[in-house]
């Protein structure tokens, strides 16, 4: 037993030595294992059916449904990977492109692949790389730089990596609390002129390569190609790396997942609700987060939201109710105007791509439009943008769309003279502004059935509380579908609204009774958010919006229990007294007929 064990001890030992060696091997300039003529075939097969759609069967990123997709699905054909565990430049390792397929990219069109056995995914791989002649060159490879442990997170590692987050310039993209809200974070964009996302970091869901520590340090470690984003492998130690992913991840609180709920809790509230209070009045109410999803089902469909989620909290008293609705921006539009009635083409040819979406080419918009700005080269869980053949780079972020941009994208990545203030982008002219709405029904709902969530319909309306945020006031609308949509004639809530470092925070105040739907202690009443993003030229029935969710009122009081308690009991000792004397009847008639 223990000369077996030594052995298998051996052989273990033996087999990670040759891993080893055959990856060295390779990066010295091995013969690269390319896949039997067996093994593309399959790879070949797997590919037509479940990946050419989108990347094209030349591996090009022009399949049918790259005009539909945002962003573009990845061109293979340039051998540069988005994800990877290798240094800058270099090629992905077979693990990085089989995580990859296996994983996909959260938040775009690129699915997970967790059918696929690891035959298939190694056949697969195989097929990928012969669209590029990279993986020929033996020079081109380079060995995965290792990805130690995660040390302990603690407050010292997190102040140490807010400190190195500062010095070493995400906060001039990213903004001091990492909402993309950068001073910078409009004017962004790749090697290719293309303008590019900056990352919400306090949403690392949201990361195309994962949120965990682990994948977040493989990304300050490799970088990406294509935008200022660097690797950071080699120039600063492992455990300043580290201390910069805790920061990140204290962003989001530490969030593993979306901590998105299906139900707001209105609570008494703690003073008068005087809206000068602010986000003050909410100190002791829950937080519910909603997704956020483009509204695709009506004319005026929005693919592409730029806001994911809202958070919502409400407080009441006994005449009023008051609801915080707040949401991340890169950067408040407070000119322009905005309305959930204002007239949007079926397609909104207004913002093709190429064109800035706060503006024109020359105003530095942005690529925020309906459609994603193309550099022909495509983008995606590979990298959302291509570079040039010269351009030392695998394009796109793992933070997001895409990372910081070029040299003419808004300045040098460390920025320039001091790393950013983290006030967020200064304001321009725009056509559209942001703007908010919550949505109830008119009428409490009788059962289950709600109205349509898309503004209602003939037979159930909807109220709309919306705020075009250029305005100080609120506006009450009425729908009864997307089409029917009219201001009312009845009193609209009153509103607050502020932006402060990359959110937006907005306080509706209404009358708990009427008009429209009353919010009565222990009623749960129906709720939904749009969100109009006016940079990406939202307006109308282009939009972000949530589903229907629930806004519970919860009572003053929490009801005794001793009073349901008791009817309850006495219900059933009513029932038994009933059987009881029922039983003894018949059986008195039992008796009397024997005699």
């Amino acid at each position: 037993m223990r000369g077996g064990s030594i052995s298998a001890l051996v052989a273990a030992l033996g087999g990670m030595l040759l891993s080893v060696a055959g990856s060295m091997a390779q990066a010295q300039g091995a013969t690269p294992n390319l896949g039997t003529e067996a093994q593309l075939a399959e790879g070949k097969q797997l590919y037509d059916k479940y990946c050419s759609q989108c990347h094209g069967e030349k591996g090009d990123g022009q399949g049918i449904a790259t005009p539909y997709l945002n962003p573009e699905p990845r061109d293979f054909t340039k051998g540069k990977y988005k994800v990877r565990s290798t240094p800058t430049g270099a090629l992905p390792t077979d693990e990085d492109i089989k995580r990859s397929i296996r994983q996909g990219l959260p938040y775009t069109a690129m699915p997970a692949f967790p059918i696929f056995s690891e035959a298939q995914l190694t056949n697969l791989t195989f097929y990928l790389k012969s669209f590029s002649d990279s993986f020929k060159d033996p020079e081109a490879y380079l060995p995965a730089f290792p990805i130690p442990e995660p040390p302990k997170t603690t407050a010292e590692s997190i102040e140490k990596g807010k400190e190195a987050y500062v010095a070493n310039g995400c906060v001039r993209c990213h903004g001091a609390l990492g909402r993309g809200d950068g001073t910078s974070a409009p004017e962004q964009k790749d090697d290719w002129g293309n303008y590019i996302r900056v990352a919400d970091l306090t949403k690392p869901w949201t990361f195309r390569g994962g949120g965990t520590r682990k994948d977040i340090y493989r990304t300050m470690s490799g970088g990406f190609f294509g935008t200022p984003m660097p690797g950071f492998y080699g120039s600063l130690e492992p455990e300043v790396i580290w201390s910069i992913v805790d920061y990140i991840r204290s962003l989001s609180g530490d969030a593993d997942q979306a901590p998105y709920a299906n139900l707001a809790r209105a609570v008494p509230a703690e003073g008068a609700l005087d809206l000068e209070r602010g986000k003050e009045l909410f100190a002791n109410a829950p937080e519910a987060m909603f997704p956020i999803i483009g509204q695709i089902m009506e004319p005026g469909r929005s693919f592409h939201p730029s806001t994911t989620a809202v958070k919502v909290q409400a407080v009441y008293d006994r005449n009023e109710i008051a609801v915080l609705v707040r949401w991340n921006d890169m950067r408040a539009e407070k000119t322009g105007a905005n309305g959930p009635n204002l007239e949007v083409p079926l397609w909104d040819v207004d913002n093709p791509r190429g064109a800035a979406g706060g503006g024109s080419e020359e105003e530095g918009g942005g690529f925020w439009g309906d459609e994603e700005t193309s550099g022909g080269e495509g983008g995606s869980f590979w990298g959302d943008e291509e570079t040039s053949e010269d351009a030392s780079g695998d394009g796109g972020s793992f933070w997001g769309e895409e990372e910081a941009g070029g040299d003419d994208g808004g300045g040098d990545f460390w920025g320039e003279e001091d790393s950013g203030s983290g006030t967020g982008p200064a304001a321009v002219q725009s056509e559209f502004s942001d703007a908010v709405a919550l949505q109830f029904p008119s009428t409490a709902p009788a059962g289950i059935r709600k109205p349509y969530f898309i503004f209602g319909d003939l037979e159930n309306s909807v109220d709309l509380w919306f705020a075009d945020l250029v305005k100080s006031k609120a506006r009450l609308f009425q729908g009864r579908g997307s089409s029917s949509v009219t201001e009312s004639e009845a009193k609209p809530p009153e509103l607050t609204a502020s932006f402060e470092e990359g959110e937006w925070s907005v306080i509706f105040k209404r009358k708990r009774r009427g008009p429209g739907i009353a919010f009565e202690e222990g009623q749960f009443v129906p709720i939904s958010v749009t969100v109009w993003d006016g940079f990406n030229r939202e307006r109308g029935n282009k939009r972000g919006l949530t589903s229907w969710y629930d806004l519970y009122v919860e009572p003053t009081e929490a009801p005794s229990p001793f009073g349901p308690m008791a009817k309850a009991g006495l219900g059933v000792l009513a029932l038994e007294l009933l059987i009881v004397g029922l039983v003894r009847r018949k059986r008195k008639k039992d008796q009397a007929a024997a005699a």
